[in-house]
């Protein structure tokens, strides 16, 4: 095992705001920005390497020990329940877990409730709080269709703005849970490296607080 703090990015755009947080606190790297097909970056200076992956291969990657830290949204770490400690709250890529109906639609509570979603462990765990039978429909994209074509029922999804909700005639019934960047650590990491990993979340943290302040 080397020094480098091994760090876990997930691809796209929330991806892209976590490294400049990151890069805002002193942990920099060239080329992690760059137009390019390369997936691996390391500073020596800082000791850190990151690496870009799939936003729902984080909790792997850091459960596993391949990275020591990542970043994954609420709702990945909701629904696949990596075996990983959660320190911190990064404030990016804020929404809601919601569930939303048609315009107009009643539960009536009489047959069992149809639910389109890509998130089946939460949307079956909303509802079995709630003593509800439902039928899930898993789906990986266009989930507001689901409905509309009749389909399912009701969905439960991402809502960030609702715009496409309202331009598909639907609307949120239920707020499941808000949904931002949290900071995962692995758990033999955290023991060994503990300190290292508490002074970037520290800086991190800092760096929040401090933007916070200025809006």
């Amino acid at each position: 095992m080397d020094d480098y703090l091994n760090i876990a990015l997930p691809k796209g755009r929330l991806g892209e705001d976590v490294y400049s947080l990151f890069a805002s606190c002193g942990y920099e790297c060239d080329g992690v920005m760059d137009d390019s097909r390369r997936l691996v970056f390391e500073n020596p200076e800082r000791q850190v390497r990151y690496f870009w992956v799939k936003p729902w291969d984080v909790g792997v990657y850091v459960e596993r020990g391949a990275a020591d830290i990542g970043v994954a949204g609420k709702d990945t770490i909701i629904e696949t329940a990596p075996d990983v400690f959660e320190i911190g709250d990064l404030r990016l890529g804020r929404c809601r877990m919601a569930c939303a109906a048609p315009d107009g639609f009643t539960d009536d509570g009489g047959t069992v409730l149809r639910v389109a979603t890509k998130y089946p462990n939460i949307a079956r765990s909303y509802y079995s709080s709630m003593g509800r039978e439902i039928d899930i429909v898993k789906l990986s994209g266009s989930i507001e269709i689901a409905p509309l074509l009749g389909l399912t029922d009701v969905i439960v999804d991402i809502v960030e703005t609702g715009r496409t909700l309202r331009e598909n005639g639907l609307s949120v019934t239920d707020v499941i849970s808000d949904i931002s960047a949290r900071l995962i650590v692995n758990r033999a990491s955290y023991r060994f490296r503990g300190e290292q990993i508490r002074e970037l979340a520290g800086k991190l943290s800092s760096r929040i607080s401090e933007e916070a302040e200025r809006r």
